[in-house]
């Protein structure tokens, strides 16, 4: 049971300027998310119901059970770019519940760009399909797409991780057992096309689904043929004649209630999740806004957070009295049992040395890693160096690299340098990374990179001497690229994260996860226990 309790005061001058603050992130945050969730412009969202076609989100409502969550992926990816014209990268993904199992559900939304793939659209696509095999997911593809937007080629097709790596993940999934099922509802065209042609099963709509490798106008360029999109490819002909379709519907409620009935039919066992009873944190997330220093450079302490975001505010902190800057406990999130890291302060070698041994811990008994990333960096000069820093921290990180329990990550504030390494930063996979709208992503902070640019450039010996207008332009220039660039919303939009979270869903989604990840069959192997 932990000894700590809460020093907050709701009343203090601070907590409400921190809280006003952060309530006003979190008014952006929601004004952001409604534009984004929106769609195309009111005018293709009603041609698109014209055709007798239902919204993206509203297919997903019909397919998930009735009262269930559906948690949805990088809702804001491209957000900010292509002159704000793609919102959610024209794509939907995101995990729900189809007769009591799991399901990764991956939809496009032709009233963006036609469903264009733009680069974000494929590495959101790649990105839920790589979160479906980690997981054991079966995958329902809601397709009515327009293939790769061709202005964006170079970006979208020829390299490892571009279009074709969507089409060799589900190739490598359906060998492994778990269902590809495609619901057709418009237009599957050149790279598209392959989405349901690679499933296991498809469903096209009557009237509007077509599937063909180039359309009427590519057919007459090349073989001068003339012929409609109905009869090139129209959901009555692959059905019947080409087999590429095996179930055609007449609308897309019945298709969707087909695709339902499918899912459920399929087996991918599950692993029993171990739960105890649930008990709400005796303080409330509401509380957080107030708590997290509007000012980033004015600290706060991380255990404040862990009593609003556990259950029953109750947390087992390991070696609290040592590498103070490192808050390391065991507590459960929705009545599952999680390791927490969370930042209180610059990582010293006591830290690092702390955290590698309380994550081996952890991977040792099954226990899920969180970590609530707040993080500068690993501390730095002589005297960092001289008490071994570079080593004590690669420990650190090779634990953390090296657990085969489930990791999360949520950043909650700064994530610098290689703070965010050791703290589970999105180069080292974790199975779902968050970001709250107070997060900032960079290599270090704007004031610090301003500092060594100065330098480097009034040491530069091959350049004139520096004037204050060059140092003054320098400055700026850092300031406005640091500040643009490590913004949650420049993350978002490139898919550094899985979406940006309020800390009052942050529960409930960590309590979502918790159970993909816990329910997916055992890793195997262990790792031996790391002693300083």
């Amino acid at each position: 049971m932990t000894h700590f309790q809460t020093g907050i005061h709701p009343q203090s001058e601070e907590f409400v300027a921190n809280k006003a603050a952060a309530d006003a992130l979190t008014a952006k945050l929601q004004t952001r998310m409604a534009q984004a969730i929106g769609g195309g412009a009111a005018r293709l969202r009603e041609r698109h119901r014209a055709r007798g076609k239902l919204l993206v989100r509203d297919r997903i409502d019909r397919v998930i059970d009735p009262g269930t969550a559906f948690l949805e992926l990088s809702p804001l990816a491209a957000w900010g770019q292509y002159g704000g014209d793609v919102n959610a990268a024209g794509i939907v993904t995101g995990i729900g519940m189809v007769y009591g199992q799991p399901v990764t559900i991956i939809a496009n939304d032709a009233t963006v760009k036609g469903g264009s793939f733009f680069h974000e659209t494929v590495k959101k696509h790649a990105r839920a399909q790589e979160i479906a095999e980690a997981n054991r997911l079966p995958c329902l593809y809601l397709v009515d797409c327009g293939g790769a937007y061709l202005p964006e080629q170079d970006r979208v097709f020829p390299d490892r991780d571009h279009f074709g790596n969507a089409f060799y993940r589900q190739c490598q999934m359906s060998a492994q057992g778990l269902p590809q099922i495609s619901v057709v509802f418009g237009g599957c065209t050149a790279g598209g096309a392959y989405i349901p042609a690679l499933s296991d099963q498809v469903i096209m709509v009557r009237g509007n689904a077509r599937i063909h490798l180039g359309g009427p106008s590519i057919v007459k360029v090349a073989i001068n043929e003339d012929i409609d999109g109905e009869t090139l490819g129209g959901a009555e002909m692959h059905t019947s004649i080409s087999g590429v379709s095996d179930h055609l519907v007449e609308n897309e409620d019945e298709g969707l209630a087909l695709a339902r009935r499918l899912l459920r039919d399929v087996n991918v066992p599950r692993k029993e999740v171990a739960v105890d009873a649930v008990t709400t944190p005796c303080h409330p997330a509401s509380d957080i806004g107030g708590i997290i220093s509007a000012d980033a450079k004015t600290p706060y302490d991380v255990r404040e957070i862990l009593l609003r975001l556990v259950d029953n505010s109750d947390f087992q902190q390991f070696k609290p009295d040592w590498g103070e800057t490192l808050v390391c406990a065991t507590a459960r999130i929705h009545g599952m049992k999680v390791g927490i890291l969370g930042n209180n302060g610059a990582l010293l070698s006591e830290s690092a040395l702390k955290a590698a041994h309380f994550i081996s811990l952890c991977n040792q008994r099954g226990i899920p890693l969180l970590f609530l990333q707040n993080i500068t960096g690993f501390m730095v000069g002589s005297e960092a160096e001289r008490g071994g820093i570079a080593k004590n921290s690669a420990k650190m990180v090779y634990a953390m690299a090296t657990a085969r329990v489930p990791r999360l990550t949520v950043i909650v504030g700064g994530s610098y340098g290689a703070g965010n390494y050791g703290m589970c930063g999105r180069g080292f996979r974790p199975d779902f990374l968050f970001a709250w709208p107070t997060a900032k992503l960079a290599t270090m902070s704007a004031d610090i990179a301003t500092n060594v640019l100065l330098e480097l450039r009034q040491n530069n010996l091959r350049l004139p001497e520096a004037t204050q207008a060059d140092l003054d332009q320098i400055q700026a220039d850092t300031c406005a690229q640091y500040g643009e660039q490590s913004d949650p919303y420049y993350a978002t939009s490139r898919l550094w994260d899985d979406g940006i979270i309020t800390p009052e869903q942050t529960r409930d989604v960590l309590g979502l996860c918790l159970s993909l990840v816990l329910s997916r069959p055992d890793p195997r192997g262990f790792t031996p226990v790391f002693r300083m």
